[in-house]
């Protein structure tokens, strides 16, 4: 399988892991398909998480663009049992952009992750369904 596997919830991320993922989601009803999502000075505290997610199915596609005020990890990933795959990883960016197409039917999640200083991010994504 080419998608990377978390490394077993990277252990400066263990402690702070929970509450975070709990408190980051930030939307509480599914995206519309076709309705662009938009976020301006989303603030995340250090260490802290900040999450978007959505069902996709093969045929779907994901498109996403942010910036970042100070680098940051970004990722989309969906949870398989107790691992977590990461079809898309980026570490330590400003910003990225991107057009996402799953390979199997899954919640996946955008999830950015600051570092040791505080940043804010300029999001937005839209969720294009494939043929059903």
């Amino acid at each position: 399988m080419r998608h990377r596997v978390l490394r077993l919830l990277r252990r400066r991320l263990a402690p702070v892991l929970l509450l975070p993922v709990l408190a980051g989601c930030a939307t509480a009803a599914p995206p519309a398909p076709n309705v662009p999502v938009s976020v301006k000075g989303q603030a995340i505290a250090p260490y802290a998480l900040h999450e978007e997610c959505v069902k996709l199915v093969p045929g779907d596609r994901l498109e996403y663009h942010f910036t970042a005020g100070a680098p940051l990890n970004f990722n989309i990933h969906y949870h398989e049992g107790k691992a977590v795959v990461l079809p898309v990883s980026r570490d330590g960016v400003g910003s990225d952009s991107g057009v996402f197409q799953p390979r199997v039917a899954q919640d996946y999640c955008l999830m950015w992750e600051a570092g040791a200083t505080a940043t804010t991010i300029d999001y937005h994504f839209v969720l294009r369904r494939g043929p059903r």
